[in-house]
C-alpha cells in the first residue's frame, strides 16, 4: 500500500487585468459603456456611480431604453420614480430599481432636494428571448435584499442568500462593505468568466493588486477563468461586484438600448415610439 504525503495545491487567485476611473461629469462617474469596457464584461455593458449633495436639479428627465434591463440601487437618499408600465413611488437607502425594459419602456426620477444622494446604475444586456418581450419593472425596498452582514444581494444569489428579482441570465450582482483589515472570498460559479468589482470607498486589495476610490470611484476587471477572488479591506471599504457568463451577442447599440441584431434594434426603437405615442395620447 503506498501513502500519498502530496498537499493540494490552491488555485491561484483571480488577477486584476484592466482598471478604469471612468470619466467624470458633475456628480456622476461612468465607469464603463457598451462601446468600452461593456464589451469585456457583457452582459454588464454600463455603469454609473453617482454622488450628489445637497441635490437641488431638476432630477432625471423621462427617457427610454429598450433590449436591456437596468439596475438602480440606491445608498442614500430618496428619490421619486415612475414609469410607462404605469408604476410610481419612492425609492429609499438601499432600495433597489429592476426595469426590464425588453421591446420598449419609459422612465423618469426626481431626488429629493437637501440631502446627499448616491448609489449605481447597471445595464444588463437581455439574451435574444427576452430583448423584445414586454416591459416589466420591480421596486423593491431594502428590507427585503438578503444580506448576511457584508453582502447585499442585488441579482441572483450568494452562498444561502437570494436577490427577489427572477434571474434572467446567469447574473451575480453584489454590495459588499468590509470593515478594515477585513478579507473576503468569492468564488464566482461554474461558467461565470466574467467578473469585476467598482469601489467607491476605501481600498481593495486583491491578488497583490489595489483599487481605491480616489477623486473617483475605481473599477478593475479580473482575468477570465473559473479562479476564486481574495479582496482585503484597506480602511472601511464599500464596493459592487458583478460575475456571469459572458453574453454570447453582439451588443448593437442605440442612443438609449442594447440589443443582439440590427432587427432586434429597430424592432426595439419601433417600440420606444409606439409607447411614446400611448404615453402622448394618455395625456
Amino acid at each position: 500500500m503506498i501513502s500519498s504525503n502530496v498537499t493540494p495545491v490552491r488555485a491561484q487567485a483571480r488577477r486584476i487585468v484592466h482598471r478604469t476611473l471612468g470619466n467624470t461629469h458633475g456628480p456622476i462617474t461612468r465607469l464603463m459603456s457598451p462601446g468600452d469596457l461593456g464589451e469585456l464584461v457583457k452582459p454588464f455593458v454600463f455603469l454609473d456611480y453617482f454622488e450628489m449633495e445637497k441635490f437641488r436639479a431638476p432630477g432625471m428627465p423621462d427617457h427610454p431604453h429598450s433590449g436591456i434591463a437596468t439596475h438602480t440601487t440606491l445608498l442614500e437618499g430618496s428619490v421619486d420614480y415612475w414609469d410607462s408600465t404605469g408604476k410610481s413611488g419612492q425609492l429609499w437607502p438601499g432600495s433597489v430599481e429592476w426595469m426590464q425594459a425588453g421591446g420598449g419602456v419609459w422612465h423618469g426620477g426626481k431626488p429629493h432636494p437637501g440631502g446627499k444622494i448616491r448609489g449605481y446604475q447597471l445595464w444588463v444586456a437581455l439574451p435574444a428571448g427576452l430583448e423584445l418581450q414586454p416591459a416589466r419593472s420591480q421596486y423593491i425596498d431594502a428590507s427585503a435584499i438578503e444580506t448576511d452582514g457584508r453582502v447585499r444581494v442585488l441579482l441572483g444569489r450568494h452562498e444561502q442568500l437570494r436577490s427577489p428579482i427572477a434571474e434572467v441570465s446567469p447574473i451575480h450582482y453584489l454590495h459588499v462593505r468590509l470593515q478594515d483589515g477585513e478579507t473576503w472570498h468569492y468564488q464566482p460559479p461554474t461558467g461565470h468568466d466574467v467578473v469585476w468589482v467598482a469601489v467607491n470607498e476605501g481600498k481593495l486589495h486583491a491578488a497583490g493588486d489595489l483599487l481605491r476610490r480616489a477623486a473617483a470611484p475605481q473599477m478593475g476587471i479580473f482575468e477570465e477563468g473559473h479562479g476564486a477572488l481574495e479582496l482585503r479591506a484597506e480602511g472601511e471599504t464599500e464596493f459592487v461586484l458583478g460575475s456571469a457568463t459572458k453574453h454570447p451577442y453582439p451588443l448593437i447599440c442605440g442612443s438609449y438600448s442594447v440589443h443582439t441584431s440590427v432587427s432586434a434594434l429597430i424592432d426595439g426603437e419601433k417600440g420606444i415610439r409606439r409607447v411614446a405615442a400611448a404615453l402622448q395620447s394618455a395625456r
